[in-house]
């Protein structure tokens, strides 16, 4: 009997990725490739299999008769991998717990903590491993991620909600804008240029509509790529930032940062993620002391 070749590996997983996620960009983005590089995959897909998988729909992509049968079948084989892939890992280091976070909030807020956390979490040692951005492939291979998120949750994801998130203007009480921000409103706000991040492009605009101002009327002055960068920047008295509260409670403790109009909700939540279908009571106990943590 003749074997049938299998499509090419990185054609199915593109496929896969964009017949899940509703496209081709969502599909480039959680594999970190070019939006052209999604394309060619998907073109030499269908090639290869002599059929059409997507038609248009408006300016959007429909799963033909053929891609619907095709995203039933990578979708379990790929589960599948996965599962075998997460369970090898595990095997490899049984007892450290995998967990991811972005750098900002390892170095700002988790080291500072990892001797409350040995101390009163011994059973939990920890493996950490630096993972930006949210809900991807690459966290599915750990055993839990920590993240700044907002609902709704992704299919295929365990959250567990740990505390709302709040965010805030700060800046050096030895920064010119600090004498002229405390004790005004917060149109006042308008006539600085702002420190802000690439990472989280949104959380000016979003305070700004928070608090009646028009986001039009921000003065974006340097940005850097990560939020670390951004609170170093704040701190060193370079200007006028946006934070989340627990990564500059420290700094606001310590008078290194002022807070002229404190912290307000976003709608999103500090959560710790996990594979669906996995059970490890040590992220329940990790859950329960971050919540603690949080919430001081």
């Amino acid at each position: 009997m003749t074997e049938i070749p299998l499509p090419p590996l990185n054609a199915l997983r593109s496929f896969e990725a964009a017949a899940r996620l509703g496209g081709v960009g969502r599909a480039a983005e959680a594999l970190h490739v070019t939006h052209g590089a999604i394309s060619r995959q998907l073109r030499l897909l269908e090639e290869h299999l002599g059929v059409a998988l997507f038609e248009r729909d408006g300016r959007g992509l429909r799963l033909t008769r053929a891609g619907v049968e095709l995203q039933a079948a990578c979708e379990g084989a790929f589960d599948q991998i996965r599962a075998a892939v997460v369970g090898l890992q595990r095997r490899q280091r049984p007892e450290a717990l995998v967990l991811g976070c972005s750098g900002s909030i390892l170095a700002r807020w988790m080291i500072p903590r990892l001797p409350a956390r040995q101390a009163e979490l011994p059973q939990v040692p920890l493996h950490w491993s630096a993972q930006d951005g949210s809900f991807t492939e690459q966290q599915q291979a750990l055993d839990a991620v920590l993240l700044l998120a907002q609902p709704p949750w992704p299919r295929g994801w365990q959250v567990r909600e740990l505390a709302p998130e709040r965010v805030g203007v700060v800046v050096s009480p030895q920064h010119p804008a600090a004498a002229r921000l405390r004790g005004h409103p917060p149109a006042t706000l308008l006539a600085e240029p702002l420190l802000h991040t690439t990472s989280r492009p949104q959380a000016w605009p979003a305070w700004a509509a928070s608090h009646g101002l028009e986001p039009s009327g921000l003065q974006l002055g340097t940005g850097f790529e990560h939020l670390y960068y951004l609170l170093e920047a704040a701190v060193a008295g370079l200007g006028v930032a946006i934070a989340p509260e627990p990564l500059v409670a420290d700094e606001l403790a310590a008078g290194r940062l002022l807070a002229p109009w404190g912290f307000g909700a976003t709608g999103g939540f500090w959560v710790l993620a996990t594979p669906e279908g996995t059970a490890d009571a040590r992220v329940d106990a990790l859950a329960e002391w971050l919540r603690g943590q949080l919430d001081r």
